[in-house]
């Protein structure tokens, strides 16, 4: 069989199936110029809004560099993320549209309680909490949630060309990928006909396939806000896009031989 060669074309339409959320014309505009947070656009109350959280955060900062040095940690880490848990909420009582505190009070739920939080049942062998009652597991998945959320809908630009602070960008990049790690996880450990309950929650009418597609979409997000591990995620976790790349790989390989690498 003769060899053809790949035009540009080609390659841009093999591209949109490696990665079938890329889209040069969506790129996110960072632009330092902005307010850090575009709901607290006053300089002064932003900064003492995030100085209270960054004055919460850092005892938990300072426990996961002992934890991760494999130390004996001098604070005990399932009070410590309770402790943070419960003041970023008095946090968010003040200020309930500063996106940040959202983000980072998942954050350290999902550190409690792991990214398998909405199935009962199974524990996550990672989280902090291991013997969590189902009830005790569903308020906090329903809180990280709808943490996540609010903090995306915060912080998403209101047109698709618009652009966004770097800390704004940083947190929903964040906050796409956590959620997307939640549905990630509950997608691989859901049996094909279960579901789960979130009460009024529109998970709780989602398939295995619905978590999949929304966690490749969320690290789509996320990468699109900056997080390279999240872009990569978004195609590994895609299950049309792996179908389909693999058939076209497979159709690809067949015309061009040696010549077609992807």
């Amino acid at each position: 069989m003769t060899t053809g060669s790949l035009s540009r074309r080609d390659f841009n339409v093999l591209e949109k199936i490696r990665d079938p959320e890329s889209d040069p014309t969506t790129g996110v505009i960072i632009d330092p110029n902005l307010p850090k947070d575009p709901i607290i656009t006053d300089a002064s109350t932003y900064e003492k809004v995030a100085q209270k959280e960054r004055d919460i955060l850092l005892p938990i900062q300072q426990l996961e560099m002992q934890l991760a040095g494999q130390k004996q940690a001098k604070l005990e880490p399932v009070e410590e993320y309770r402790k943070c848990v419960s003041l970023l909420g008095e946090l968010i009582s003040e200020h309930p549209r500063y996106a940040s505190a959202r983000n980072n009070r998942a954050q350290a739920l999902r550190r409690l309680y792991g990214d398998m939080m909405l199935l009962p049942g199974r524990p996550d062998p990672r989280a902090l909490v291991r013997d969590a009652g189902n009830t005790e597991r569903f308020e906090a998945a329903k809180t990280a949630l709808a943490d996540l959320d609010e903090a995306i809908r915060l912080l998403t630009p209101k047109s698709l060309f618009a652009s966004v602070s770097p800390q704004a960008g940083k947190t929903l990049s964040l906050a796409h990928t956590q959620r997307a790690a939640i549905y990630h996880m509950t997608s691989k450990s859901l049996q094909s006909e279960e579901k789960v309950d979130m009460g009024n929650r529109k998970e709780s009418n989602w398939a295995r396939v619905d978590f999949e597609e929304a966690a490749s979409r969320d690290f789509a997000s996320g990468g699109r806000y900056g997080n390279e591990i999240a872009k990569g995620l978004a195609v590994s976790t895609n299950p049309t896009a792996k179908l389909c790349g693999q058939i076209v790989r497979e159709a690809m390989k067949k015309e061009y031989g040696p010549a077609f690498e992807m």
